[in-house]
């Protein structure tokens, strides 16, 4: 289809147009004209929003839905349309299904299942067999048949040498190696973050050590073999000033936080709601300050949503026993922009997609149209009205937030909110 996208104030520092509110035409997939007072004719769909924004498609590296083996948690056709409707373009998909996606065609039925929906997804692949830590999978065969990464979601490598022989190995393909920030002995039979919080709730804590113990040990690897790593979702001061010297150094070394970790701490845990259980552990206001200081000079590379639907059985229950994870996708946006700006915070929803090779399409004519469509303004609450995912288990409830998120247009496909 071709569209026009009416008054529309575009977020895109490496565009001409930037922070200029223009007519946009995308004909075939393609931007053929930006332009004031652009006319529709023919078979041209007018697209009026109100405060229209619109910025390079957001990309979140860390995604999980439940299709194939917890279909009771989320399906990948809704588990899609959720992200388009929260404005993201691009997502990974991690391997955490069932069975794990750690072979080639598991790595094959993602692409099939998701190939022809707007949104574009891209598979993590396990880094070892069945995520178990032993062996290494089949990581090449994975890459050729799409893998964008490789890693075992939420599993730390408690291995130093399998860590080591997948940089190296992963080096014949400039292939992407993910690993997971905690040092499991350390981290114990821990669920919160061990601090005055922990103490004074009788909740078993993860110290900061955990974390910062993996990242060192990972780091002294890295710098030993070249490659690429990515630490997701760092949560301690320590892991950042690790990373920043890490970079300083020269090593490719890349790392993101969540939207929780900057939004949050574990002053919130008082009210033992499980949907505050989350790993790595919501961590103290000290740390919050260095994640958004690290967000700030460019030491974290992008924020994800960790978006993890887990169904009412697994949450329901008593802390200790309730399963880690949060849905994050359609609260991201305006979590962030009441956190951090509007500015900031698109830069950090496009940044990743240089670091997992993925195409940026710059607002300009004759690039590819990938669009998140949204509006910067107005203060409200997230609520259970907000929420698409089949699970409802969301950290954010009652949260406040900024703005409000329109949909995507990508080629020749636009979806949007039902009430947009």
């Amino acid at each position: 289809m071709n569209f026009l996208l009416k008054a529309a104030t575009v977020i895109d520092p490496k565009s001409t147009f930037h922070q200029q509110t223009v007519d946009i035409l995308t004909e075939n997939g393609i931007i053929t004209d930006i332009n004031t007072n652009i006319k529709a004719t023919g078979d041209i769909k007018e697209v009026k929003l109100d405060n229209l924004y619109i910025s390079q498609g957001w990309f979140d590296s860390s995604v999980s839905f439940g299709e194939p083996g917890y279909e009771e948690r989320e399906t990948i056709a809704n588990g899609l349309d959720v992200a388009a409707k929260s404005g993201f373009t691009t997502i990974t998909l991690h391997p955490n299904t069932m069975p794990i996606s750690d072979h080639s065609g598991a790595i094959g039925f993602l692409l099939a299942k998701t190939a022809q929906h707007p949104v574009k997804a891209y598979p993590i692949g396990a880094l070892t067999v069945e995520s178990k830590g032993i062996d290494l999978a089949e990581l090449y065969d994975m890459r050729q048949a799409g893998a964008i990464a490789f890693g075992d979601y939420k599993k730390s490598i408690r291995n130093p040498n399998l860590l080591k022989l997948a940089l190296l190995y992963a080096q014949n393909f400039d292939g992407l190696i993910v690993s997971f920030p905690q040092e499991n002995q350390i981290a114990g039979k821990g669920i919160v973050n061990e601090g005055k919080h922990s103490t004074l709730l009788g909740l078993k804590g993860i110290p900061s050590l955990a974390e910062e113990m993996q990242i060192s040990r990972d780091l002294f690897l890295l710098e030993y073999t070249g490659g690429k790593l990515h630490i997701p979702n760092i949560s301690t001061a320590k892991s950042v000033a690790l990373i920043r010297e890490a970079k300083a150094k020269g090593l490719q070394v890349s790392c993101s936080t969540t939207v929780h970790h900057i939004a949050l701490t574990d002053e919130k845990l008082t009210t033992f709601d499980t949907n505050y259980k989350v790993l790595p552990p919501l961590r103290t206001i000290d740390d919050q300050k260095a994640l958004i200081a690290g967000i700030q000079d460019g030491t974290i590379d992008m924020i994800t949503s960790d978006h993890q639907p887990i169904d009412i059985e697994h949450k329901n229950v008593e802390f200790d026993n309730a399963a880690y994870g949060t849905i994050g996708l359609e609260s991201a946006f305006g979590v962030l922009n009441h956190t951090l700006g509007i500015e900031k915070t698109i830069e950090m929803l496009t940044n990743g997609k240089s670091i997992f090779k993925i195409e940026s399409n710059v607002i300009a004519k004759n690039n590819k149209a990938n669009f998140s469509l949204f509006t910067p303004n107005g203060d409200s609450t997230f609520t259970n009205n907000h929420v698409l995912s089949t699970s409802k288990n969301s950290i954010f409830f009652n949260h406040a937030i900024k703005g409000n998120v329109y949909g995507i247009l990508v080629d020749n496909d636009i979806i949007l909110q039902e009430n947009s």
